[in-house]
């Protein structure tokens, strides 16, 4: 399961519902990754953001290959989007055939509905 950036900054202000959600996602054994770029939209002071370090620990932050850049720019260019990072996330659910965690399904749902069966699941939060 990929969480997007608006799960992380809830992880990183402290929210219970956050942070219940991705607890029981790990106790069930999900595999939670994310993206470099994700982190960077939410990390402003290491020293002010314990819990996010914390949690971030737990996930998995695949490298972005060569091989992602023109998927990423097909997604967008099909959905006539521009969000770079979104598209990120949907690439690598694509490569890892998973899913995606977020509050703005409106948003991956352009870039994924081209894709038929292929595309990853959304699943909305909170």
């Amino acid at each position: 399961m990929i969480p997007d950036a608006g799960l992380l900054a809830a992880i990183d202000r402290g929210e219970s519902t956050a942070h219940s959600f991705l607890t029981a996602a790990l106790q069930e054994g999900a595999a939670l990754r994310t993206t470099a770029p994700v982190v960077a939209q939410v990390w402003r002071d290491g020293s002010r953001q314990a819990k996010l370090a914390k949690f971030l620990e737990s996930v998995e932050i695949p490298d972005f290959t060569l091989a992602d850049a023109p998927v990423v720019g097909g997604l967008l260019r099909r959905s006539q989007t521009s969000d770079v990072v979104d598209a990120h996330i949907v690439a690598l659910a694509l490569r890892l055939d998973d899913s995606i965690i977020t509050a703005d399904t409106p948003d991956f749902s352009a870039l994924t509905s081209h894709l038929g069966h292929k595309a990853p699941h959304i699943h909305p939060w909170p």
